[in-house]
């Protein structure tokens, strides 16, 4: 079955497809590059849950079929839950993950307490009805980027035990943590009870 994945970005099309093939998932995920749906859609919301049903909508309105989003963000303690929903353009619109990463160290600098949890809602929509699945991992910031695979702020988070970041430890290991495959979890088992 294809399903629409609404981004660009290609690692996460590629998170998406292993987790959904290693789950049982039985998907072909889409990106909106492969569907041609060009056009932006403002994020403007104020929860993670409202950017991943403005994208859906958007994207099923256009094209009509099965769409998955997600939106995601990262929830450091000691900065009040900051970058949070803001933290793909935490460092500004146009900000680079480098960029983002950057800003969250130089605002840590010298704090002992590093706690912070990565979080994603996924919204599925189909033949005009939506299902929200959330998944969450708990982690602490590292005071140094480290590894080279992953993207976003994988070079800064460290899950609970493990001693490395996201993006130092191996695909299979943060696939089988990961806040994107808990909420897989929970949209593929909706899926299966929906067929």
């Amino acid at each position: 079955m294809k399903w629409v994945l609404a981004t660009r970005n290609a690692g996460k099309v590629a998170e998406f497809q292993r987790l959904a093939d290693e789950l049982g998932g039985g998907i072909e995920w889409l990106s909106l590059r492969d569907v041609g749906f060009d056009e932006e859609v403002e994020e403007h919301g104020n929860t993670l849950a409202e950017n991943a049903r403005l994208k859906s909508w958007a994207v099923h309105r256009q094209i009509g079929l099965p769409v998955l989003s997600d939106d995601s963000g990262l929830f450091v303690d000691a900065l009040g839950g900051a970058p949070g929903v803001r933290s793909a353009r935490f460092a500004g619109d146009d900000a680079k993950d480098a960029d983002n990463n950057i800003k969250l160290l130089g605002l840590m600098e010298g704090m002992e307490e590093r706690a912070a949890h990565f979080s994603v809602v996924l919204c599925a929509v189909m033949d005009g009805k939506e299902m929200l699945f959330e998944g969450r991992v708990e982690g602490a910031i590292s005071k140094k980027m480290e590894g080279d695979d992953g993207f976003g702020y994988d070079p800064l988070f460290i899950p609970n035990d493990f001693l490395e970041t996201f993006a130092k430890i191996s695909w299979e290991q943060k696939d089988a943590i990961s806040h994107r495959r808990r909420a897989m979890e929970h949209f593929l088992r909706w899926k299966k009870n929906f067929f």
